[in-house]
């Protein structure tokens, strides 16, 4: 079994690991597909995927085939009951990183996620692992992310792919080391905004995608305007809507981890949205 069909509460998800699977491509694991009973049309590119981990990176490392290795590396998939799915990368063959992520649906319209890694060898050169999310959004009408800043939103629509692309939280953080051979990427190249809140949203249609982390500490935003290519029906280009996770100081053996929630729902406005945010939080409080 490569992917499982979940129906609950407002949500209907699909999710699964790197494999084929009819439209869906090989290499793009995560949630296929995400619609609603107030939107059929899902928020995700067919073809590919939303909350794809894409990329485990060092700085260093330059060959495509490395930075992209989560997309070639064996995963497997379980379904571990009508509302949880676990997805399982073994260390993988160049980096040794091992990986489990975790996915549950909640009504009327959550997916949490718990992402969980281990280093399995001393060969991160420049002594931090990067991990780099990816959701190719459906060519929506608004493609901006929006998030807050020192009690302010701000938007953020990247003109092209990798143009000033990531954001960092508002903590005095830097982007870590990069060798001067490596290629430009999403993750190399860093937005002069900041969020001071660990949340980012986005439109599609008459909906919201909300994406909510447990911490900002390691967590940073990144914007592509055409990151899931073209999109033919709509005469335009599919947005990537990302993220990503730097442990700064890796230990082998060690495990490390944090958690997200992605709410999608009808939109009712910003209150609504730093409601979910506040609601979520009291939640992981109490947990």
């Amino acid at each position: 079994m490569a992917s499982g069909e979940f129906h609950i509460g407002d949500l209907r998800a699909v999710i699964g690991d790197n494999g084929a699977e009819d439209e869906h491509r090989a290499g793009y694991n995560g949630v296929y597909s995400l619609a609603s009973r107030h939107q059929s049309e899902s928020l995700f590119v067919p073809a590919y995927a939303g909350l794809n981990l894409e990329h485990i990176y060092d700085g260093h490392a330059t060959a495509h085939e490395l930075r992209y290795e989560p997309r070639q590396a064996d995963m497997t998939f379980s379904k571990l009951d009508d509302a949880t799915v676990q997805l399982h990368q073994p260390a993988t063959p160049y980096f040794g990183l091992e990986s489990i992520t975790t996915f549950r649906l909640h009504e009327p319209h959550y997916i949490d996620m718990v992402f969980e890694c281990m280093a399995h060898k001393p060969v991160f050169e420049h002594g931090y692992i990067g991990l780099f999310w990816a959701s190719y959004i459906n060519a929506p009408h608004d493609k901006s992310i929006y998030f807050r800043r020192r009690e302010r939103w701000v938007q953020l629509c990247t003109q092209e792919h990798n143009d000033e692309s990531t954001v960092l939280p508002d903590d005095g953080s830097e982007l870590p080391t990069f060798s001067p051979e490596h290629p430009p990427m999403l993750y190399t190249n860093r937005s002069r905004l900041t969020f001071s809140e660990p949340f980012f949203y986005g439109r599609f249609h008459g909906m919201v995608a909300i994406l909510m982390f447990d911490r900002s500490e390691g967590i940073r935003f990144s914007h592509s305007p055409s990151g899931g290519g073209d999109s033919t029906h709509a005469q335009t280009t599919n947005p990537a809507w990302d993220f990503q996770f730097i442990v700064p100081d890796y230990v082998v053996g060690q495990r490390d981890s944090f958690r997200a929630r992605l709410v999608y729902k009808r939109y009712e406005g910003r209150d609504d949205i730093l409601e979910e945010l506040h609601r979520w939080q009291a939640e992981a409080a109490r947990r």
